[in-house]
């Protein structure tokens, strides 16, 4: 099997637990060993999220990570203000922060304002590498992280919904761009504190989750099914 495989990842699993069941899948029906199999994806998601998530199958495709990975990405973004967490999302230990009430108007007025080029600094608990270790390794283990903030593109900030202590929005941004980061400047910028409790991705470039096939259905067939070929 060569080809492009969307799939849409439920909250739990790691990106590698969706490559894993994938390429076991593909050795089977080839009847050959599954690390002979060549599967990868073009930008991770955390265990926590959910959505789209861009397989490539085959070495022909597992060649071409590289040329996919700096797609722009739209996520639906759940934030909850009034609190901080130790990893910027739900998993992290909480500390309250201002109980102050943000109006609808200084919602709006952050996530404009939070929008086009900017220097981001990604969150401790990330893959980045330092020397030579992933970050949430070196975070974990209870060291201190220092990364340097780096260009990402906010292309848009769009709110959905605002009932307190919930924002909901849709955030389209360019590769590279952490949305947890991005939860915590909201969170900073209002002065209530903030960190993301739900994250979806919707889009990764043209591809859409509405094209994706679930985890539940996976099997050798509707993998062949739902390859895509790439000119």
């Amino acid at each position: 099997m060569q080809g492009l495989l969307l799939i849409d990842k439920p909250k739990g699993w790691t990106s590698f637990d969706v490559v894993n069941r994938v390429r076991r899948i593909v050795a089977q029906s080839e009847g050959v060993k599954p690390k002979s199999v060549k599967v990868g994806h073009t930008g991770t998601l955390d265990p926590l999220a959910t959505g789209l998530l861009v397989l490539l199958v085959g070495k022909n495709y597992t060649r071409r990570a590289t040329e996919l990975s700096g797609l722009d990405k739209v996520y639906d973004v759940t934030a909850c203000l009034g609190k901080i967490s130790s990893t910027g999302d739900e998993e992290g230990q909480k500390q309250v922060g201002s109980q102050r009430i943000p109006s609808l108007d200084e919602i709006n007025q952050i996530l404009k304002q939070l929008s086009g080029h900017m220097m981001q600094t990604p969150p401790a608990f990330s893959a980045i590498k330092v020397a030579g270790q992933r970050a949430y390794q070196l975070a974990r283990a209870g060291k201190t992280v220092e990364l340097e903030a780096r260009p990402v593109i906010i292309h848009s900030n769009s709110l959905e919904s605002y009932q307190y202590p919930l924002i909901k929005f849709t955030s389209q941004v360019s590769s590279g761009t952490y949305i947890r980061s991005l939860v915590e400047d909201i969170g900073q910028q209002l002065g209530v504190g903030a960190y993301m409790s739900d994250l979806c991705r919707l889009s990764v470039g043209w591809f859409s989750l509405k094209q994706a096939l679930s985890v539940q259905n996976l099997s050798a067939d509707t993998i062949t099914s739902y390859l895509q070929l790439l000119g």
